[in-house]
């Protein structure tokens, strides 16, 4: 398997419970990775979403307004999800979407797009930095994290040189705990 076939590997259902380990919350708390992003009112776009990890503290960050439309190609992670938000006041904020391997599918506009530790899984970048452009509201961000681990930093820069070819523009890179990250705006 080629390095490049190894990063656009989709993380399997099998291996979720990786990405929900509590302990995570020591070196990646979503709260604190997203506190400066997140408000009230906002809907937000959890692209990747995987079992929630991110999806549940966005919901609560909004509190009783806006919403959340947490989108995965896998059903089996958004019935991870499903099941998570069960019977919670979470479930009415929550908007489960599964999308196509090479489309999200929404047509609805949001605020704030989180997109971690996916990016690298999507063989056609171009076309998934095109239609994040054409979801986001004016004066929208989003956050891109990639993991270290996958992603080296010359194929990060490509793929900022990409997003920025797209029309999108650098606001910041914040810390996120190995992970090369970007903050971009349309």
């Amino acid at each position: 398997m080629t390095s490049e076939e190894k990063e656009q590997r989709v993380c399997p259902v099998e291996r979720a419970g990786g990405l929900d380990n509590p302990l995570r919350k020591l070196f990646q708390n979503p709260h604190r990775i997203l506190k400066s992003y997140i408000s009230k009112g906002m809907i937000v776009l959890d692209l990747g979403c995987g079992p929630g990890y991110f999806t549940v503290e966005i919901a609560k960050m909004l509190n009783d307004s806006g919403k959340i439309i947490a989108v995965d190609l896998q059903e089996g992670m958004l019935e991870k999800l499903r099941n998570k938000i069960k019977g919670t006041n979470l479930e009415q904020k929550v908007a489960l979407h599964k999308c196509e391997e090479n489309k999200i599918g929404i047509s609805e506009k949001v605020d704030f797009i989180l997109a971690f530790y996916m990016i690298h899984e999507v063989k056609n970048k171009e076309d998934l930095f095109l239609e994040l452009k054409s979801i986001l509201n004016p004066g929208g961000k989003i956050l891109i994290v990639e993991p270290k681990f996958h992603v080296s930093k010359k194929a990060f820069e490509k793929m900022v040189l990409k997003l920025e070819t797209t029309g999108f523009r650098i606001i910041e890179r914040p810390k996120v705990f190995y992970g090369r990250t970007v903050l971009i705006t349309a």
